[in-house]
């Protein structure tokens, strides 16, 4: 990766946050290399810039065509005006990156121009520590060293996968808005044990430990999550009970329901956003 890369993110947000985080605690990018901007919160910017060090400019102020890199982080419903901004004020040889939820890149390469290089990029919120799973979907007209380049830049907050772009919205519902599901799960592991008269703050270690351990087991175990379910579920014990019970209770297809409830959100921001004439 060059030294010199610059980064731009155009939103400052949680999502934002998150990933330059990640970049700046790993030391891939110096902080002086990033810079953030929003539309006119000049306390956010500065609230970031005191945390790490970036440079938090308001977005009139910002000159994109200095950058290597974009990121696109504002909230969905402002990606339209925005793409419609920057096109006038970069180059083909830079890389657009839209970490926006439903945003295609065939919704952006319409309100960009026609060669742009676009990568859509779904990280989550776990970029903070390093430990993100991310997928990225490139654009028509990515050169492989730009792919190159979004790898080993994202590596640099979790793991990074490529997919196709039609599992986007799978992906988000998956890992996008994953770790949600597990930080509920957590608020009712306390829950439980304070009713129950456990200290919540120890239930809380507890969980996230044991949360922590089974994911190592999948990930460096060649069993399926599946058999390792069924290897500490002994016939008619405490485990087996508390199967029973969360699947009488349709823990499988809650599970089964979030995933498909933020797929379809993704899609349908795609679909309202399609539906909506370009504006060039």
């Amino acid at each position: 990766m060059s030294t010199n890369l610059r980064v731009a993110f155009i939103g400052a947000g949680n999502m934002a946050e998150a990933m330059i985080s990640g970049i700046v605690q790993t030391g891939m990018l110096d902080a002086h290399q990033i810079t953030v901007t929003n539309r006119g919160n000049e306390e956010r910017l500065l609230e970031l810039h005191n945390r790490y060090g970036v440079q938090g400019i308001k977005r009139d102020k910002v000159n994109l065509s200095s950058f290597d890199v974009i990121f696109m982080a504002m909230k969905p419903k402002d990606a339209e005006s925005s793409l419609n901004r920057i096109k006038h004020e970069i180059t083909s040889n830079q890389v657009v990156m839209s970490v926006l939820a439903g945003i295609s890149t065939e919704f952006m390469q319409q309100h960009l121009k026609p060669e742009q290089q676009i990568i859509r990029v779904m990280p989550n919120t776990s970029s903070m520590l390093q430990e993100s799973a991310t997928a990225i979907s490139p654009g028509d007209h990515v050169t492989m060293k730009n792919i190159k380049l979004a790898q080993s830049l994202l590596t640099c907050i979790g793991q990074v996968y490529i997919i196709e772009e039609d599992q986007m919205d799978l992906f988000t519902g998956i890992a996008g808005s994953g770790p949600a599901y597990f930080y509920y799960l957590m608020e009712h592991i306390e829950k439980t044990a304070l009713l129950h008269g456990m200290d919540v703050a120890q239930a809380r270690k507890i969980g996230a430990q044991t949360i922590l351990g089974a994911a190592k087991m999948i990930m460096e175990c060649e069993e399926t999550p599946a058999e390792l379910r069924q290897n500490v579920t002994s016939p008619n014990g405490t485990t087996a009970a508390g199967l029973e019970a969360l699947a009488d209770s349709g823990g499988g297809e809650a599970i089964k329901a979030a995933i498909e409830g933020a797929m379809n959100r993704s899609k349908e921001i795609s679909e309202d956003l399609q539906k909506t004439p370009v504006s060039i």
